[in-house]
Parts: structure tokens; C-alpha cells; sequence
């Protein structure tokens, strides 16, 4: 812990897991903890937000004023309002919002429902644009923020499996940053987004093993191992550490670019 973060306002959707462990969300809020920020937990089930509350004051032993959680759909514009007052009428302010939230659905254009696809648009895009839209408007009256958007490397290259609403949605939330940052770089406000590859995140034994590899999890990672140069598989915490960076003063000077989180996978050619 060196304070990184001290007395900053963090904003984390997403921030529970969709099973035990230490998934994207989870992790980014807990490190946000670790290094002195007041962080708001958003995540659809509050069940999944209390493992986050308690092992945040496990590891950091921090009173329960120090991190707060609350449901929201972050597909719905009303949902995410009522996030951003309650966040504001108990800290303050927001200096960080991290969008977190995010899932695949497999298939191609072929395969894929029409439904899925839409529904995969809101989920995975439309949810971006709507917390930027309410939150940076405070972010411009106080001359200051960031935003750290959540992509994937699906968004950059074929990952080994068809999810085609996926790839497009997170190709899409690396432009709109892009877009963003350069539009409000004058008003004192930093977007950049964090890429992360094939993680070991609580998310493969509870969703992706059943749907790639017949529900037998050793056998996916496994496979997903084999397409990364480094001989371990990253997991929530590397992802962690690559949103505090961004969302610290130390990147001041980086604004509409990508840091990639994924053992040097996208950049293989075989």
C-alpha cells in the first residue's frame, strides 16, 4: 500500500464475480482500497457485492465507510443515475470511474440470435456509453477525472472461439474511449482502456468451461495456456494492477490508448 489512490472517489461497475474467487471487478476494487480510495461497488446482484465488501476489509482492514456497494443495471439510464447521485451524496465527488462490466455469448451472425445480439450491444457497449454519459458531466465541472474502460482482446484479434456481438461490442469500447479522450482532454478528464486476455478469473469454471469444453475446466485452461508466451496464465489481480496505473496520477500525461494484460497472446503470429 503506498496511497496511490489516497482520498480518490472510485466508481467500479461490475464489481462483484460471477463465482467465489477473484474476478476482474472484485480485484479492481479491492486495490483501489488497498491504496487509499473511497470506492462505490455497482454490480446487478448484491450477493455477488458482499463478497467484495468483506474481503476488501480482510485484506486491507479498512472500516466499512471506506467502500460502499449498491445494485444497478447498467443498462438502464435511470439505474445508473440514481448510482451516480448516491455515489456523489456520500463522497463527495467522482475522480474514477472504472466500467468493468462485460460478457461474451457465443456464435457467429449465423448462429446467433437476433436477441443475443442486442442484448450483447447493452450489456457489453451501451452500458459504457450510458456511465460516461452521467458521469462525465461531473467530472468537466470539476476539471478533473478518469475513466478506465474495460475491452478484451477479442476486441483486437480472433481469441480461438466465434463470439462475434463480443469482439465487435469491446473493438467498439477501445474507439469510444479513444473518442472521449480526445474530447475532453482539454477539460481535464483522462480515458484510456485496459485489455485483458485469457485470465483465469472465476468466470471460467462458472461460464466459459460449460459452454468451450463440456464443463471439463482443466481441459480450457489448459488450451487457453497453450495460446499464451508466458508460461502462466494471468488472473484478476494483473488486471487490477493495470486499471490502477491508469486510473493514478502517475499516468497524468496518458490519455486514449490501451494497456494489453494477456502474457504477450495477441502479439503471436503462429
Amino acid at each position: 500500500m503506498t496511497g496511490r489512490m489516497q482520498d480518490k472517489v472510485v466508481l467500479v461497475t461490475g464489481a462483484g464475480s460471477v463465482g467465489p474467487g477473484w474476478g476482474n471487478g472484485r480485484a479492481i476494487s479491492v486495490r483501489m482500497v488497498q491504496e487509499g480510495a473511497r470506492v462505490m461497488a455497482l454490480d446487478r446482484e448484491q450477493a455477488r457485492l458482499e463478497e467484495t465488501l468483506s474481503r476488501a476489509q480482510a485484506v486491507t482492514g479498512v472500516n466499512q465507510g471506506q467502500i460502499s456497494s449498491m445494485t444497478c443495471d447498467v443498462t438502464s439510464s435511470d439505474s445508473i443515475a440514481q448510482a451516480v447521485r448516491a455515489t456523489v451524496e456520500k463522497f463527495g465527488r467522482i475522480d474514477v470511474l472504472i466500467n468493468n462490466v462485460g460478457g461474451s455469448a457465443p456464435g457467429g451472425p449465423v448462429e446467433m440470435s437476433e436477441e443475443v445480439w442486442h442484448a450483447q450491444i447493452g450489456h457489453n457497449l451501451t452500458s459504457v456509453f450510458l456511465t460516461c454519459k452521467h458521469v462525465l458531466p461531473l467530472m468537466e465541472a470539476q476539471g478533473s477525472g478518469a475513466i478506465v474502460n474495460m475491452a478484451s482482446t477479442s476486441g483486437i484479434r480472433w481469441t480461438g472461439a466465434a463470439q462475434v456481438a463480443y469482439a465487435a461490442t469491446k473493438a467498439a469500447v477501445i474507439q469510444m474511449g479513444r473518442v472521449i479522450a480526445v474530447q475532453y482532454a482539454k477539460k481535464g478528464v483522462r480515458v484510456n482502456t485496459v485489455v485483458p486476455g485469457q485470465l483465469h478469473t472465476p468466470m471460467v469454471e462458472t461460464r466459459l468451461a460449460k459452454q468451450r469444453s463440456g464443463g471439463d475446466v482443466e481441459a480450457l485452461l489448459a488450451q487457453r495456456q497453450s495460446r499464451i508466451p508466458l508460461p502462466f496464465m494471468g488472473d484478476g489481480q494483473d488486471t487490477a494492477n493495470a486499471v490502477l496505473f491508469l486510473a493514478s496520477d502517475e499516468a497524468r500525461f496518458i490519455t486514449g490508448t490501451e494497456i494489453i494484460v494477456d502474457g504477450g497472446m495477441s502479439v503471436r503470429c503462429d
